[in-house]
């Protein structure tokens, strides 16, 4: 089964307003200074995980529980802010799953780790975050002589000017744009999954677009190496194993 245990899932809304997403920035500060909170905690909570799994094998499951919280309450956030601008729906103050929102994610807890995965987890993370970073990080742009003015344009922020553009002169959501942002989106929450340890499946190198995750079974060439039994490492791409730490 080609099922990554990260599940991203969105439902884009039929009718978006043509300006609200202009104001967005505003109605999402209380969101923004909860989070800053909250990721704070997230860092200090999963450095304990990172113990616990090195003399343990073990994830903790109340720091996993609040770990997914974390990143459900933020992907909730993105998708109704700028990282998607998929919802109206103004998201709803918990680490808990709401069934009925548009934004969700499900992250499947691992069995038991390998203990030496704390170790080398960031730098087989580095592949991703590079091409995550350059996805999302703003790139800037200098214009004249090099000395004038600069604006950041990264490939989302560009990708959802032009979508709020066009939401505010023809009430339309290009849809593969729409997608594209989708599965940067997805992408990102994989790599940070990884390095968080909540999951020792390695994030696939590739942009899954659209609302719902790929089906399980093959998908393209690649799929043939998801189904060998190898240890959790970056060419681990099977389901999840149980790993006798030494």
């Amino acid at each position: 089964m080609n099922r990554f245990p990260v599940q991203v899932h969105a439902a884009r809304d039929s009718h978006l307003s043509r300006w609200l997403w202009l104001v967005k920035w505003f109605l999402l500060i209380p969101h923004y200074v909860i989070l800053l909170g909250l990721w704070t905690a997230f860092a200090v909570v999963t450095l304990m995980a990172y113990v616990s799994v090195v003399f343990t094998g073990r994830y903790p499951p109340a720091i996993f529980a609040f770990d997914v919280g974390v990143l459900r309450w933020s992907w909730r956030v993105n998708y109704y802010g700028y990282q998607a601008l998929g919802t109206d729906r103004y998201p709803p103050f918990t680490l808990a799953d709401v069934a009925d929102y548009p934004a969700r994610l499900q992250i499947d807890p691992p069995t038991r780790l390998p203990r030496w995965l704390p170790l080398a987890a960031w730098l087989f993370a580095v592949p991703h975050l590079l091409l995550v970073a350059a996805l999302t990080g703003p790139t800037t742009w200098k214009f004249g002589d090099g000395t004038g003015s600069a604006a950041p344009l990264g490939a989302v922020s560009l990708g959802l000017l032009i979508a709020g553009i066009s939401l505010l002169f023809t009430g339309r959501y290009p849809r593969g744009l729409y997608d594209l942002m989708l599965g940067i989106a997805r992408w990102s929450l994989r790599t940070i999954a990884y390095l968080a340890l909540l999951t020792d499946r390695y994030p696939p190198f590739r942009l899954d677009q659209g609302d719902d995750e790929p089906g399980p079974g093959p998908v393209g060439p690649a799929a043939d190496a998801d189904h060998r039994s190898l240890p959790s490492s970056p060419l681990h791409t099977g389901g999840p194993v149980e790993v006798v730490s030494p």
